[in-house]
């Protein structure tokens, strides 16, 4: 078996939210040219792309919601009725992409095609809920995927850690009375958008599966790194996931220009080598991770790579 695929269309360069968007198609080509650059790309096993259909995107999110993109879309607004999120006449293909190749990596690490895998997808998702878009989010990659692990793989258990610099407070709603995810955030706080105190925590079958891990602007790796030992590690072995699904978002790295946190490439590499030893302990080594926010191009291409590295076993 191959170690690490990769989801990588560049037909999701097609969502275009506006000249100086910093969620912009050069996200995508600056981690792929980086990953060809150092030949990583050689190493990795190129995963399909499809669209994420109605049904599937309706594991996550209202029917209603799904509809009400794809008229927004269609009428050529240039933004969501919902909330902050910049669209063209491309957004809901993309964004379907998005969500499809998710559920595409889902499908062969459960086959056994490759043991983990990096999505190279936009619009990001975390920020989306069941009903609303905002953040630059339309679909929620990660939460389509986490339910369609448990409805077309019996995955039980599925643990979805976020290092977003922003909390994903779009996951945390869909998963809040969930109980069969356990999500796991470390953010910036106060921060954008406002959500991920330490005492949102889940309700009824969701109590105590929502873990934030809120840090001051300035944070780095003693505070992030920490978490992820001192509160991820033990409630992962107490969890003991069957899939283990991360919203890899490179904003938390130093000099991003949305964020404060002080990550370093080599902080991401040794939080990925962590996500590795939870999934190799308890769900066979199967890891996915999607791409969200990361708005310094250079910084997100070297903090990708980084990540891509562990992955790989090559560090």
């Amino acid at each position: 078996m191959h170690h690490t695929g990769l989801v990588a269309d560049a037909r999701v360069k097609r969502h275009e939210p506006g000249a100086g968007h910093p969620e912009q198609p050069a996200r995508f080509s600056a981690i792929l040219n980086r990953l060809d650059f150092t030949g990583l790309s050689r190493d990795l096993v190129r995963l399909p792309s499809r669209l994420a259909t109605d049904d599937e995107l309706a594991l996550a999110h209202d029917r209603g919601y799904i509809a009400l993109v794809e008229k927004e879309v269609a009428d050529e607004r240039r933004h969501l009725s919902t909330g902050d999120t910049s669209i063209c006449v491309e957004s809901a293909a993309s964004a379907r992409l998005a969500a499809g190749g998710a559920l595409s990596a889902v499908d062969a690490v459960f086959a056994r095609e490759v043991q983990n895998a990096f999505c190279v997808v936009r619009p990001p998702g975390h920020h989306a809920s069941a009903a609303r878009g905002m953040g630059f989010c339309l679909f929620n990659n990660i939460a389509v995927a986490a339910r369609y692990a448990r409805h077309k793989h019996a995955a039980q258990r599925v643990l979805i850690v976020d290092w977003d610099v922003h909390h994903g407070n779009g996951t945390q709603d869909i998963f809040y009375r969930d109980g069969n995810v356990l999500f796991f955030s470390t953010h910036q706080s106060p921060w954008y958008p406002g959500t991920g105190d330490r005492n949102e925590t889940g309700e009824g079958p969701g109590a105590g599966k929502i873990i934030n891990c809120p840090s001051p602007a300035g944070s780095g790796r003693a505070e992030i790194v920490g978490a992820f030992r001192e509160l991820l590690l033990p409630a992962a072995a107490a969890f003991q996931p069957d899939l283990v699904l991360l919203s890899a978002g490179f904003d938390s790295r130093i000099n991003d220009p949305l964020g404060h946190f002080r990550l370093t490439d080599a902080d991401f590499r040794d939080l990925t080598g962590m996500l590795l030893e939870i999934a190799g302990k308890f769900c066979d080594g199967r890891l996915v991770s999607l791409l969200e926010g990361g708005y310094n191009l250079e910084g997100l291409a070297l903090a990708a790579e980084a990540h891509v590295r562990a992955l790989t076993g090559d560090v």
